[in-house]
């Protein structure tokens, strides 16, 4: 299990925030997800499995742009 840091760029209100909560949610691995409009943070607890490349494009197809994923 690992829990990642996503710094994500271009969210303004909460649906987006929303949005890219349920986008990641819905990569296989992933355990929970929250993303906080104020921080523009996303942290996720996922299995070891799960790659960055794939966080990175749930967020993408949500329109948004991820600027650094920390472990």
């Amino acid at each position: 299990m690992k829990k990642v840091k996503i710094l994500i760029q271009g969210m303004h209100c909460a649906s987006c925030a929303s949005n890219v909560e349920k986008s990641i949610g819905k990569i296989p691995g992933v355990v929970s997800c929250s993303v906080s409009l104020m921080t523009h943070k996303g942290i996720i607890e996922a299995e070891d499995s799960v790659k960055d490349a794939e966080l990175k494009k749930a967020v993408e197809r949500t329109g948004y742009k991820v600027v650094s994923i920390e472990h």
